[in-house]
């Protein structure tokens, strides 16, 4: 079989509004990514962890029983938060961590993951030796065998309506600092192979100060299997263009709503890639990264019409965000599955 030779899916990416077994987390330490702000990070991404441990299980990967404590500290010990040892090189579980996928037949029990040879977005930020092991790790801990894609890619560059689309960018899976020479006949092979999804869109834009050269959980992003939001700025013809392809080929209506664009955030002068698009949608909420600017009520209500069963928690970034990332980047849904075991915890800390 040659190296991206197309097969028959037998697994599917679900969509992230799907039923969570758990969301995963990899506790923030990397002091480089957040200089002072990281202890505030901690603080601000804990208040993300208790209001979706209110509907699943939350996962948080440690490297130390001292982390440990920490996350129970500042979740008030919530008796759905468990924490396991798996160390790391930084805390964007959204990349190191695996794509969970579901089978396609009823009759498989068996789940799957998907890891995509993480090299920290073209190898911007070493070491990430430890990452580059996680997603298999991570797997192993829920259960479910690994298989390593022909590739290189990241989740936040992948985003699925469950059934049959995928949306991703050339800015990313086509870069030489990733993929040296696949073109994007060989990568939709590939990722139609891993994903199960039949239509892939290509879109394009990249944030100001954006380190990971366009992630689609930035820019364009299901809410249903029909439905996208899109910030204003990324209203290009391009784009427009490309949804018009996605509804020619698949046959779906697709709606387009957009959400505005949050005020330019600055840190030491440099811009950072700030935007409401990288919200995580949960079993019973979805968290709404905000910056303190006028677009926060906008995107706010926006969202709350998109899912009106969740309730919106909008949690502050203005921290967060200076790492480079948000609430989704920092976040891996586990899909609820009968041959999915979620671990106990690894610590016992009173």
């Amino acid at each position: 079989m040659g190296r991206f030779e197309k097969v028959t899916a037998t697994h599917i990416f679900p969509a992230e509004w799907a039923p969570h077994a758990a969301t995963w987390f990899t506790w923030p330490t990397n002091v480089d990514t957040w200089t002072d702000a990281l202890d505030q990070v901690r603080k601000d991404l804990a208040k993300a962890v208790v209001a979706i441990a209110e509907g699943e299980v939350v996962l948080v990967n440690v490297a130390s029983e001292r982390e440990a404590l920490q996350v129970k500290m500042l979740t008030a010990n919530h008796p759905n938060v468990r924490c396991l040892l798996a160390p790391s090189n930084d805390s964007w579980c959204r990349d190191h961590g695996p794509t969970f996928v579901l089978p396609n037949s009823p009759k498989d029990v068996w789940a799957h993951a998907v890891t995509w040879n993480y090299n920290a977005w073209g190898g911007k930020y070493p070491p990430f030796d430890l990452d580059a092991e996680l997603g298999a790790a991570m797997a192993g801990r829920v259960g479910v065998d690994s298989e390593p894609a022909s590739i290189t890619c990241e989740g936040g560059a992948l985003e699925s309506n469950g059934e049959d689309i995928l949306l991703t960018t050339d800015s990313c899976v086509l870069n030489p600092n990733r993929n040296p020479g696949l073109t994007r006949t060989e990568a939709e092979a590939e990722l139609r192979t891993q994903l199960g999804l039949q239509y892939i869109g290509w879109f394009e834009g990249e944030l100001d100060g954006d380190d990971t050269d366009g992630h689609i959980d930035n820019l364009v992003r299901f809410t249903s299997a029909n439905s996208l939001l899109m910030p204003f700025s990324l209203d290009t013809s391009h784009n427009r263009a490309e949804v018009e392809r996605l509804r020619a080929e698949s046959g779906r209506s697709l709606s387009v709503e957009f959400l505005p664009d949050p005020d330019a955030l600055l840190h030491e002068d440099q811009p950072l890639p700030c935007s409401h698009m990288n919200f995580y949608v949960a079993n019973t909420c979805v968290i709404l990264p905000v910056y303190g600017g006028t677009s926060d009520t906008e995107a706010e209500r926006v969202l709350a019409r998109h899912f009106p069963t969740r309730r919106i928690v909008p949690l502050n970034c203005r921290s967060i965000i200076r790492g480079l990332g948000a609430i989704h980047c920092l976040s891996q849904q586990v899909p609820a599955w009968p041959g999915i075991r979620l671990p106990e915890d690894d610590f016992s800390l009173s």
